[in-house]
């Protein structure tokens, strides 16, 4: 016979009499099942109220910082604005200059408007600022200008002329030209490779352009003699010097001294033998000799 269980509750009714409740044992089971099952809600339903709130705070922080990145993209792309602005002053005012100038103006940057500034374009436009500026503090501009090189050129012109050898290395008329002639030693046909400039004995010798001295020495029949690389190929050479004010190996500038006028080697009196070479082959000097000194603010040279 199967056992049954039961729970009994004692009560008072309204009379005053006590009752007894009886309530089988498997209720009790069923409400504690459903008090677990109820727990087991609760707790899923805080777990997933737990989950929401998270992402909530993903989602405030994610559209916080996309907040964030728009405005730092709409402040650079103003910077970018005005920095396209400042390129297309910068360009105008280098077409400007060169307008001045007579040289060639940058058609990229007449015509481009602003949202057709390139990259390229930007890097132009400065580098004619700056090669405008340099060629203003190198004296490029002034030597540009005075040999003529206006209309039609360029900076790089300007540059490309003051690193010429065009400056007269000596006060003095030319007595012997470039090419052939008469040799005055034996009387026979002779190719001479430089210019011969008159001037008297001890008569400072100055570099026509920047360089390097590559050779200050006795040399057979130019007698003491100096080597001076320009670089681009271009090298200048002065002979029958009576004594030297540079060292090989030294670097120079357009205007030094680099040693004096004498007589020394094969020479029938006292003058400057002076060459010019590119690649080492002889050209004629005269074509260089734009410039004297009197137009640097020194001395003044004949022709």
């Amino acid at each position: 016979m199967r056992k049954r269980f039961y729970i009994f509750f004692v009560a008072r009714d309204e009379a005053g009499q006590l009752r007894k409740i009886s309530i089988p044992v498997q209720y009790l089971y069923v409400l504690l099942a459903g008090l677990a099952i109820g727990a087991l809600c609760l707790t899923g339903i805080a777990s997933s109220y737990a989950r929401m709130l998270n992402k909530i705070a993903h989602y405030n922080q994610l559209r916080t910082e996309q907040a964030q990145l728009k405005d730092r993209y709409s402040r650079l792309e103003q910077v970018a604005k005005e920095r396209d602005i400042q390129v297309a002053s910068l360009g105008s005012l280098a077409s400007e200059v060169s307008a001045l100038y007579g040289l060639k103006s940058n058609p990229a940057m007449v015509t481009a408007s602003t949202e057709q500034i390139q990259e390229e374009q930007v890097h132009s436009s400065l580098d004619q600022l700056y090669a405008l500026r340099h060629t203003a503090l190198s004296g490029a501009a002034s030597v540009g200008i005075s040999l003529g090189l206006t209309k039609n050129s360029t900076t790089a012109d300007w540059i490309r002329a003051n690193s010429a050898p065009n400056l007269w290395p000596v006060e003095g008329q030319i007595t012997g030209s470039f090419g052939e002639r008469i040799d005055p030693f034996n009387g026979e046909g002779a190719f001479h490779s430089g210019v011969d400039i008159s001037s008297s004995v001890g008569s400072p010798v100055i570099a026509p352009a920047d360089g390097v001295v590559t050779f200050a020495d006795f040399q057979g029949g130019y007698g003491r003699a100096i080597v001076v690389d320009h670089g681009h190929g271009i090298t200048t050479r002065y002979g029958h010097l009576s004594s030297f004010a540079v060292t090989a190996g030294q670097s120079i500038q357009r205007g030094d001294t680099i040693g004096y006028v004498g007589l020394s080697g094969r020479s029938t009196g006292p003058h400057l033998h002076y060459e010019v070479r590119i690649n080492d082959v002889p050209v004629n000097p005269y074509k260089y000799l734009r410039l004297t000194m009197a137009k640097l603010g020194g001395f003044a040279a004949g022709s």
